[in-house]
């Protein structure tokens, strides 16, 4: 399930509660710019007491163009935006999530699309390469990620004190087999950029979906505003406990949605409504 993670086996449901972060943010086409602005998004969730931190999809680069994200691919495990996320963990002590950055891909046009996530150490744990690539077309909106991105294989799921989370980005949430495919999860991670089209009718109704099919927290982490390049994305951050409800909200523009994760919460629904050990297929 992870490549990266060498994480002793005893470390899941250690802890009874986490405390999580979404850093909602409206990127830019310049990366220093954007590190920055993360930067201290970041701080500010520490200071709510955040344990866990996630950025959104394209956190470091919202580019004029889909070349500009190719131009500022790194290759996996060196570069400014990886070692930016490694030292902003050890630094504050928490679980970071790079919500998505482009690495090299085997095409020097296109990108992989990737999550990654560090621990207190600032380790990395995991990496995640986006599967589902976006395809749009209305009117004169349109959009296509295989143009320039380079479709991942594997579903990726970590094991932290609290215990499993299971990485996704933007358009997987559309696809509910690969929420499947990562087994019994406490926390699924959705960092995206969702059009404001598509975000308006679609996005609170399918993460929802997904906490409540799957029994889990969902933190979903998202772009939020008009970026230079004239897109527009929902914004809408937010944590959705087990039974579907929303603990928090931010709506659009830059900001921090912070929520608590408890086990006792988790125990309780699955208890009450055990659909995880009824299902059958």
């Amino acid at each position: 399930m992870n490549a990266d993670s060498k994480q002793p086996a005893d470390v899941r449901k250690q802890a009874s509660s986490l405390c999580v972060a979404a850093v909602q943010m409206v990127s830019t086409p310049r990366v220093e710019e954007n590190l920055q602005t993360a930067a201290e998004r970041i701080a500010e969730a520490v200071l709510q007491g955040a344990e866990l931190v996630a950025l959104p999809e394209y956190f470091a680069i919202m580019g004029m163009s889909d070349g500009d994200k190719v131009r500022v691919r790194e290759q996996d495990g060196c570069g400014p935006i990886q070692d930016f996320l490694a030292t902003s963990a050890r630094q504050h002590g928490i679980w970071l999530i790079g919500g998505s950055l482009p690495l090299c891909a085997d095409s020097p046009d296109k990108v992989l699309n990737t999550s990654v996530a560090y621990n207190p150490q600032g380790q990395r744990v995991a990496r995640y390469d986006k599967i589902h690539l976006f395809g749009f077309r209305q009117g004169a909106e349109a959009y296509d990620e295989s143009a320039t991105i380079q479709a991942g294989r594997q579903p990726v799921s970590f094991d932290m004190p609290f215990g499993r989370v299971g990485l996704s980005i933007c358009y997987d949430l559309r696809f509910p087999e690969l929420y499947r495919a990562l087994g019994v999860t406490e926390l699924l991670l959705v960092p995206a950029a969702f059009t404001e089209t598509t975000g308006r009718a679609h996005w609170e109704i399918l993460l929802r979906a997904r906490a409540i099919e799957n029994q889990c927290y969902v933190l979903a982490v998202a772009q939020g505003g008009r970026h230079e390049n004239g897109r527009e994305t929902h914004g809408n951050s937010m944590l959705i406990d087990p039974w579907g409800e929303i603990l928090d909200r931010k709506s659009k523009g830059p900001g921090v949605v912070v929520g608590k994760l408890e086990q006792d919460r988790l125990a309780a629904v699955r208890a009450n409504l055990p659909a995880l050990k009824h299902r059958v297929m």
